[in-house]
């Protein structure tokens, strides 16, 4: 277990590094990235997934499903840090 959250920090640094903006995020922008989201249809699936893992139960396409849901919730989470910070710069600077 250990080694997947190693290697879904690594995945997540890179992902951190991959995504730059040029130049700074309007509010506008940071406003519209932090609306981002899951479906609720997704998110039941992911709450079904999980349920799965937990009992041991995934077939192998659910696992490749549940890590991608994975890794697409670390770009989310990333995209929604890097707006919630130019926010709260542009609501310091103001």
């Amino acid at each position: 277990m250990q080694t997947d959250s190693l290697t879904t920090a690594a995945n997540a640094a890179i992902w951190e590094r991959a995504i730059q903006f040029e130049g700074e995020i309007s509010p506008t922008a940071a406003r519209a990235l932090l609306k981002l989201r899951f479906s609720e249809p997704d998110l039941q699936r992911m709450r079904e997934l999980s349920a799965k893992a937990r009992s041991g139960t995934l077939t192998p396409p659910e696992q490749v499903q549940i890590d991608t849901f994975e890794q697409v919730s670390c770009v989310l989470d990333i995209l929604h840090s890097k707006a919630r910070r130019a926010l709260k710069q542009r609501q310091a600077a103001s």
